[in-house]
C-alpha cells in the first residue's frame, strides 16, 4: 500500500512506514501464522517485522498473543486512536507551555545580548544595524548553511517595492544544495498579497513550510549554530543581534522546534478551518463507529456520511480510515 507521504506524520509519533504497513495487515488479516508468514505477505524482511512489531506494542497498537508462537493482536483503530488523542493532547498541552515560556523569554533574552554587546566582554554576539545589512547578513547566512536552516518569518515584512509588497524569502538555494531548510510563518502573513503563492512556490522546491498563529519573533538558525533575530519586533530592520554563543542552543533554537511543532504542513492550510459538523464525523470516525451509526447520530443519510469522509480523507491526505484518524489527531481536530 502506498503511503503517500505519511512517512513523515508516523515518524512525528515514533512510528514510520513499517509500523504502519504491519498494523493495517494485522487488522485486515489477523490469521498471519507467523511472522515470517507477515513478512513474506509485505515484502518486507523478518527482522524488519519483528522492528515495527516491537514499536508498535510500545506505543500501544497492538496487545500479546495468547500462546508463545502467534503474532501479537492488533488494538481496535478506536481504542489505539483514543490513547492516540489522549496522548497527543498531553503533548500539545506540554509544547504550548513550552512555547509559552520561551516566547517570554525573548524579550528578555535580546535585552541580555544588547547589554552583552556593549560589554567588552562580549563574545559570539554582534548587533547589525539597518535593513540593507540586515538583508546582506541573512544572505550570507544562507549561503553559509551546510546541514540546516531554520526560520520563523512573521509581519512586519521587510519591502522592496512602493506598493508594500513583502519581499519573497530567498531560502529555496540552500535546498538545491542539499540543505534541509525549515520555515514556519505567521497565519497574518498569508493575507498580504501573492505571499500564499510565494510560499506555495518554495514547497515545491523543496522548502517545508508550515504555518502556525502568533509566531513570537522572527528569526533565522543555520546549522543550530548562528542565530540572527530582530531586537525591535514592530521595525525588523532597525536592527538585529548575531548570536554565535550558548544561548543559541538553550533558548533560540528550542523556540523555534516549539512553534514548528504547533504549526501545520503548509499543504493543509486551506483545510485547517474544520466545520463543527467535520469535527464531530472525525470524531466518530476515529471512535469506530459504523457509517449508518453516524448518521443516525448526525441525523443525515448514510450516502452523505460516505460523501463527506470520502472528502475528509482526501484533505487528510489519507488512503484509509484509520490514517484519517491519525491525522485528525495530530492536527488537534478532534474533540474528545
Amino acid at each position: 500500500m502506498g503511503l503517500n507521504g505519511w512517512d513523515t506524520q508516523w515518524q512525528a509519533l515514533g512510528l514510520g512506514p513499517d509500523e504502519l504497513r504491519v498494523y493495517e495487515a494485522l487488522l485486515d488479516v489477523p490469521a498471519h501464522p507467523s511472522r515470517t508468514a507477515l513478512a513474506q505477505s509485505l515484502g518486507l524482511t523478518a527482522r524488519r517485522v519483528a522492528k515495527a512489531l516491537g514499536h508498535l506494542a510500545g506505543h500501544g497498537f497492538t496487545q500479546p498473543a495468547r500462546g508463545t508462537a502467534g503474532l501479537p493482536a492488533a488494538v481496535a483503530p478506536s481504542t489505539a486512536l483514543r490513547s492516540l488523542i489522549h496522548l497527543r493532547q498531553a503533548e500539545l498541552l506540554h509544547r504550548s507551555a513550552e512555547l509559552k515560556e520561551l516566547t517570554g523569554s525573548v524579550d528578555r533574552i535580546a535585552a541580555q545580548l544588547l547589554s552583552s554587546v556593549n560589554t567588552p566582554r562580549a563574545t559570539g554576539i554582534e548587533t547589525v544595524r539597518g535593513g540593507a545589512a540586515i538583508g546582506a547578513r541573512v544572505a550570507s547566512l544562507l549561503v553559509s548553511a551546510s546541514e540546516e536552516v531554520a526560520l520563523l518569518d512573521r509581519p512586519p515584512y521587510a519591502t522592496s517595492q512602493p506598493d508594500g509588497m513583502p519581499a519573497p524569502l530567498d531560502v529555496a538555494e540552500p535546498v538545491r544544495r542539499g540543505v534541509r531548510v525549515r520555515v514556519a510563518v505567521d497565519r497574518e502573513g498569508l493575507s498580504f498579497q501573492g505571499r500564499a503563492r510565494g510560499l506555495g512556490d518554495l514547497a515545491v522546491q523543496g522548502v517545508q513550510i508550515r504555518v502556525g498563529t502568533d509566531l513570537p519573533t522572527k528569526l533565522i538558525t543555520v546549522d543550530r549554530r548562528v542565530t540572527l533575530l530582530p531586537t525591535d519586533a514592530a521595525d525588523p530592520t532597525a536592527s538585529a543581534l548575531v548570536v554565535s554563543d550558548s544561548l543559541l542552543s538553550n533558548a533560540l533554537v528550542p523556540l523555534f522546534e516549539a512553534v514548528w511543532e504547533r504549526a501545520v504542513p503548509i499543504g493543509s492550510v486551506t483545510h485547517d478551518r474544520i466545520t463543527d459538523e467535520d469535527r464531530e464525523l472525525l470524531t466518530m470516525l476515529a471512535s469506530g463507529l459504523k457509517d449508518e451509526a453516524m448518521a443516525r447520530r448526525l441525523d443525515i443519510h448514510v450516502h452523505t456520511v460516505r460523501r463527506r469522509i470520502t472528502r475528509l480523507m482526501h484533505a487528510l491526505n489519507a488512503e484509509t480510515r484509520f490514517q484519517a484518524g491519525v491525522q485528525a489527531a495530530l492536527r488537534g481536530w478532534l474533540t474528545v
